[in-house]
């Protein structure tokens, strides 16, 4: 069995942060080398360097009572105004001082949030089917597996570097929500309760789905496959230039799908002649609690699997959520006997183990979200906050939100979009219906700021599709793009999922008057 780290050890290596983000505020170390520095913290430097975020894990998605108390005491005593979630479901801390970030850091450690890895070159949050175990029609649970998958990739932080981030998943069915088939690493359930191994998948530039590189995978070991995802990094990563050091560009470097499947189980075979036992048998605890008679309707309301029990979705606009509403959700979480959240790739929250009576109140106690799934979209910080980020991907939404609410457009007239502020793809632009990317445009020979279109994008096992970027919009022209396409639509009587089946075309010949 592999060495499980105790998340309180961690504790040894803060001093350091402490001394060199000193430093950084004091003006000694300049924003690039802190950044190259305090990322393996989980911690950068937001534009402008005069505050910081910070990355709390969140394994699997999975915050249980006692993580999310603490970060509810912590925005409390801290006076923390700033949160998000985000599309590797994790949560950060926003407009932190030197302060808030050491201390905040350090008292997670003791209830087992690590931030360590949560950015630079390291094994990032292992993500997983956000409802996996309550899921009805889901394969099976997975959630144990990528929990166990996460405690080993924790070995490898203080490990030889890697060339870039490691991002692995776990889907529970063909919904593919962590998007398992174009990770770095993903593990896909089947129906007869083994894995598919997908590798060098991913977002962003040059974007490539994985290569599946086993099939009927023994969930227990799993663990043999992490670690020859690890080797085949180190062994064929690009580590001279970093545009290009993500495990997606070693598809072309090993020669193609079929060489870098050859390369990949090549590792696997140098793994399985070492002997290390790395098989493992993760406890798998079922759902007890049972219904009460009482029962619950509504959009954001989803029946489980277990009888009787529900869970609610909570999707703060942009997956930033209320200060005031997460401290009280929290509150309500605490009261709930067997109650629990989980975190979503696409920002929304989960509320699950619920019954009807109980699903009633926590919708009402977060009705400050997302009205319909339009409004479910997800956004990138944007560049508002990040270093990186070339437009401001999180007011171009609220922007369009407000829009679309103006001109009173029927609920499923527009489905949810995907905003990244710059080619990262932190915003998964490139899997939606309709996504944005943060770009340049000139009109009438002068730059304005712009996002490229991309349409017709799909996440889905056995029929993902990259989105096809259309052409340039300007900032401002986009909200009055989408309620046009949003009156399009209605007047169709058609809801939009049904609409563009019909007009596969229809988005892109909407735009045509705003690129």
């Amino acid at each position: 069995m592999f060495n499980k780290i105790d998340p309180a050890s961690w504790k040894q290596d803060l001093p350091a942060f402490k001394e060199k983000t000193a430093a950084f505020y004091r003006g000694e170390v300049d924003k690039n080398a802190y950044k190259g520095f305090s990322g393996r913290y989980g911690s950068y430097a937001q534009k402008g360097g005069k505050a910081s975020m910070l990355r709390l894990r969140m394994t699997a998605g999975r915050m249980t009572k006692a993580k999310m108390n603490y970060i509810a005491e912590a925005i409390k005593t801290y006076g923390v105004t700033s949160a998000k979630f985000t599309t590797c479901e994790t949560i950060q801390l926003h407009d932190l001082n030197q302060e808030q970030v050491c201390a905040i850091m350090e008292g997670a450690l003791d209830v087992g949030i690590v931030t360590m890895g949560g950015g630079g070159d390291f094994p990032r949050n292992v993500m997983c089917s956000p409802l996996s175990g309550v899921e009805v029609g889901e394969y099976f649970n997975v959630m144990p597996y990528a929990e166990t998958a996460a405690e080993y990739l924790m070995n490898f932080i203080n490990a030889e570097p890697m060339p870039r981030k490691l991002k692995v998943g776990f889907s529970n069915s063909p919904k593919n929500i962590p998007h398992a088939t174009f990770r770095d690493l993903g593990f896909v359930a089947r129906e007869d309760g083994k894995f598919d191994v997908y590798s060098a998948g991913g977002l962003g530039n040059n974007p490539r789905f994985g290569v599946k590189v086993a099939e009927a995978v023994e969930p227990e070991n799993i663990l043999y496959y992490v670690k020859a995802m690890w080797l085949t990094f180190r062994a064929y990563g690009n580590y001279e230039n970093r545009a290009k050091a993500r495990t997606r560009y070693m598809q072309d470097i090993c020669g193609g799908p079929e060489a870098y499947k050859a390369a990949f189980l090549g590792k696997l075979d140098e793994v399985m002649a070492e002997g290390e036992d790395l098989t493992i048998h993760p406890e798998i605890a079922p759902v007890t609690k049972t219904g009460n008679g009482s029962e619950a309707e509504g959009w954001r309301i989803i029946p489980q699997k277990q009888e009787g029990l529900y869970a609610v979705a909570w999707h703060p606009i942009g997956g930033r959520p209320s200060m005031e509403t997460f401290c009280a959700l929290n509150d309500a979480v605490q009261a709930i006997d067997g109650a629990e959240v989980r975190i979503a790739p696409d920002e929304t929250v989960y509320i699950i183990n619920l019954t009807g009576d109980e699903a009633g109140r926590i919708w009402t106690l977060t009705d400050d979200g997302a009205q319909n799934i339009f409004e479910t979209s997800v956004s990138c910080v944007g560049a508002a906050v990040c270093q990186v980020g070339l437009r401001d991907s999180q007011a171009l939404l609220q922007a369009c939100v407000e829009a679309v609410r103006e001109a009173d457009l029927p609920a499923d007239a527009l489905p949810k979009m995907y905003i990244s502020g710059c080619p990262s793809s932190c915003g998964t632009h490139q899997i939606g219906r309709i996504g944005f990317r943060g770009a340049s445009k000139k009109v009438e020979g002068t730059p304005v700021d712009a996002f490229n279109l991309y349409v017709n994008g799909c996440d889905r096992q056995g029929h993902e599709m990259m989105a096809t970027e259309v052409g340039a919009i300007a900032t401002d022209k986009i909200p009055a793009f989408l309620v046009s396409l949003g009156k399009i639509v209605a007047d169709s009587g058609l809801p939009f999922d049904e609409w563009i089946a019909v007009n596969p075309d229809g988005v892109a010949q909407a735009a045509a008057a705003y690129i």
